[in-house]
């Protein structure tokens, strides 16, 4: 069963003989299984976040089932764990009882192997149509931070990131650097060849100054038009200006390839760097940006094509 192999099961039996005998059989019928005597270790196990099932034991001494059910509920995890409990108790108050503790099926003891399995299989396609639903989300969100033209991240995500950069900086007490870019006479380009090829220019710049950032904390938003920012967490302003020197050089000297034929393209930078002035960190953040475009507007007025740094 390749679907169950993706999915890793939790048994809990404190009985060692019984215990032995469920994990024969769910491996026989392809589940990745792991086992645990008690509820305290299997509570344990369950917070690392790499079960997505659970099949459980009511009754067991310590942490019984019950309790267990309750506990896993309360702990943050990755990704949602579906439990199956396993009760020897007949009357419909226990089996409401383990329901609301948690548990999202149950099976009476002895359990029918047929119906064992069946229960899981039915908890399994719940788990992954979970998974699915997060992927899914993660998508979404992805897109909603993403630029749909160039691939990097857009304002949105600048605007609600950079103040946690600003504060992470300070609490470790590290530089930060960002550099604001736009590219020189776009609008020459999209005027005398198209706003198509305008795009495709900006699709490549984006590409090569994503391909010029060092480190993986690094990231690049385009701002607006021509216009984008990066982001040097940990990086001084030397250490910014040659991030930018680097992504100059690399595209002033390659025309940029495009559907109507080769175009030399130039861009200017402006680099700034944290301050150390207290101010709230949205605040930091702002500030950080108006001074970084401060110095690409001097870069642009003292000639273009060249990487200033504001004072």
């Amino acid at each position: 069963m390749n679907e169950a192999q993706r999915l890793k099961l939790l048994l809990v039996e404190d009985e060692p003989t019984q215990r032995l005998l469920l994990e024969r059989l769910l491996r026989r019928a392809g589940y990745e299984v792991e086992t645990a005597p008690d509820g305290e270790s299997a509570l344990e196990r369950v917070a690392t976040g790499e079960f997505q099932m659970l099949l459980t034991d009511r009754d067991m001494p310590g942490i019984d089932g019950a309790t267990l059910c309750r506990q896993v509920r309360k702990l943050t995890l990755p990704t949602y764990v579906y439990i199956l409990l396993l009760t020897a108790q007949a009357s419909i108050d226990d089996v409401v009882t383990g329901l609301e503790s948690g548990a999202d099926d149950y099976i009476r003891k002895p359990a029918n192997e047929a119906e064992l399995l069946a229960r899981l299989n039915a908890g399994r396609r719940i788990v992954q149509l979970e998974q699915s639903l997060r992927e899914a989300n993660a998508k979404i969100q992805l897109l909603s931070i993403t630029d749909a033209l160039v691939g990097t991240f857009n304002r949105r995500y600048l605007n609600e990131q950079l103040p946690r950069e600003v504060e992470r900086a300070r609490r470790y007490d590290h530089a930060m650097s960002v550099v604001m870019t736009d590219l020189d006479q776009f609008k020459k380009i999209n005027d005398e060849y198209g706003h198509q090829v305008g795009d495709e220019v900006l699709r490549q710049f984006a590409a090569l100054s994503l391909g010029s950032i060092r480190n993986a904390s690094d990231w690049i938003a385009r701002f607006g038009g021509e216009e984008f920012v990066i982001v040097l967490p940990q990086t001084t302003a030397e250490g910014a200006a040659a991030v930018a020197e680097k992504i100059r050089g690399r595209c002033a000297s390659q025309p940029f390839a495009t559907s109507m034929g080769e175009i030399l393209v130039t861009a200017s930078f402006g680099v700034a760097t944290l301050s150390d002035r207290e101010e709230s960190a949205q605040t930091a953040a702002e500030a950080l940006l108006r001074r970084a475009d401060d110095a690409l507007y001097r870069s642009k007025r003292e000639g273009r094509n060249r990487v200033v740094i504001v004072e």
